[in-house]
């Protein structure tokens, strides 16, 4: 096994993949959590590249249960590919998009460890895969082992992706440098992701959160996604996937609540009035807030392009659209005053949130010196050319 990738060069076999798997268990079984000493330990019980790789997976695979959940200690990974992949509730909801449409296959270009293919097979479509770098093909192929996928390594320009019944695309996001948010630095480039969602009836590229709205061409479908409060993907959807003229989406999961810019929108601004809302990651990042402002009581901005909405009662049926506070307070912001007024009500836990104001919430902890058995939010606001301290309590569920 003088193989130097991320696994040994057989490990696609039965054989080869057993041996790799009882390894695995081996290195989990040591017991101590000083790593070094569990790696000397190991590198005495096995072969020397077993051991390697073996070492590799059991901690790779450790990382990616924050991710994958139970489904890593079926997995293989490399670093890059268990950055880049979809968890599993984020890459089925992509696919049951494919399926919804009346799909029955796909072509996954730069399939990296094959998570989207997966997701793609127990959405009941087939699968034709293509990744670059041959290591991470490989893995790829382990992955999938079983299921309607077929792996092939190559590049993605050189795919036959125009007699493709549909097409997804994750192209690489990371350079010599780590990752990168430069859309010019994508790879395949930006260039080639637009030539396949204009050219393809049925595609969709998996995009970092932070794209540009001015990089995406009209006609285009940008979903923003996010799971448990965090924003993990945009997603580019070509011609044939949009409908009512929807340009812009949100989507928060695993709620599954979503809103788009064909709703209602709101774009009254006010004072704060007993309740506050912030809006979900997704929602601002698709510019989505004033759609969310419609399904509030009352619901408007407290500032021009401030994503903080008040309400004059609570809203039902959010359901992770938005996290809802109950005001408590306005003052003007002050360090001096607002630890008075902590110190007044016996706040020992405060959480602190901010839009428009320049702070830094872990130092101003620090100078606020809170004590006491109670707890609450403060949130800053800048409103026009007042700085606000707003005191709250989160709203249950």
């Amino acid at each position: 096994m003088g193989h130097t990738g991320p696994v040994p060069a057989d490990f696609t076999s039965p054989a080869g993949r057993a041996e790799l798997e009882r390894a695995i268990g081996l290195v989990d079984s040591v017991p101590g959590g000083d790593p070094v000493r569990r790696t000397a330990a190991v590198r005495r019980l096995l072969p020397p590249d077993l051991a390697t790789h073996a070492l590799t997976q059991a901690r790779l695979r450790a990382a990616a249960r924050a991710k994958f959940g139970d489904r890593a200690d079926g997995l293989l990974f490399t670093a890059d590919g268990l950055e880049q992949a979809s968890r599993p509730v984020v890459a089925d909801h992509r696919a049951a998009r494919y399926a919804g449409a009346g799909l029955e296959s796909v072509l996954d270009l730069c399939c990296g460890i094959g998570s989207d293919a997966l997701a793609f097979a127990r959405a009941g479509l087939r699968i034709e895969a293509v990744e670059r770098d041959p290591d991470t093909a490989a893995v790829a192929v382990a992955n999938t082992a079983g299921q309607p996928v077929r792996v092939g390594t190559g590049s993605a320009e050189q795919s036959d992706w125009r007699s493709a019944e549909s097409v997804f695309l994750d192209p690489a996001r990371r350079g010599t440098r780590g990752r990168t948010f430069d859309p010019a630095a994508y790879s395949p480039d930006f260039g080639f992701v637009l030539r396949v969602l204009t050219d393809a009836r049925h595609a969709a590229a998996k995009l970092g959160p932070g794209i540009d709205h001015a990089l995406i061409p009209a006609g285009l479908e940008a979903e923003w996604v996010s799971f448990a409060g965090g924003v993990k993907e945009a997603v580019l959807w070509s011609a044939g996937f949009t409908a009512g003229g929807i340009a812009r989406r949100a989507t928060v999961l695993p709620a599954g609540r979503q809103l788009t810019d064909a709703d209602p929108a709101e774009p009254r601004v006010g004072p704060v009035g007993g309740y506050l809302y912030e809006p979900d990651g997704a929602v601002i990042r698709a510019g989505l807030v004033q759609q969310l402002a419609a399904r509030l009581p009352g619901g408007r901005r407290i500032a021009e392009q401030l994503a903080y909405l008040s309400a004059d009662a609570p809203a039902a049926g959010l359901a992770g659209l938005a996290r809802g506070f109950r005001v408590l307070d306005v003052l003007p912001y002050s360090v001096r005053r607002l630890r008075a007024e902590l110190a007044r009500r016996g706040v020992g836990i405060v959480e602190i949130k901010k839009r428009g104001v320049d702070v830094d919430p872990a130092a101003l902890r620090r100078e606020l010196k809170p004590a006491g058995p109670n707890s609450i939010t403060v949130l800053l606001a800048r409103v026009g050319q007042d700085h606000l301290a707003i005191l709250a309590e989160p709203v249950p569920g």
